[in-house]
């Protein structure tokens, strides 16, 4: 009867190896999709604000009443 408790805590164990490990790469891939996915929008964020920086520089340098277009 021991042996047999060995074996089926054995399996057990193993088993729940093998849950955490897919839960692992899981999450690795998870990772990696954040990651591309931020540095998507930092670059969206950074082209943004530089559009806003010209638009800024354009009407600052318009005159009185001109729109500086």
């Amino acid at each position: 009867m021991t042996g047999e408790r060995t074996q089926t805590a054995l399996a057990r164990i193993d088993a729940a190896v093998a849950r955490v490990n897919a839960a692992g790469q899981r999450v690795g891939n998870r990772t990696g999709d954040l990651a591309r996915k931020h540095d998507h929008l930092r670059s969206a964020v950074a082209q943004t604000l530089h559009d806003l920086d010209l638009l800024i520089a354009e009407q600052e340098g318009a005159g009185p009443g001109e729109s500086g277009a």
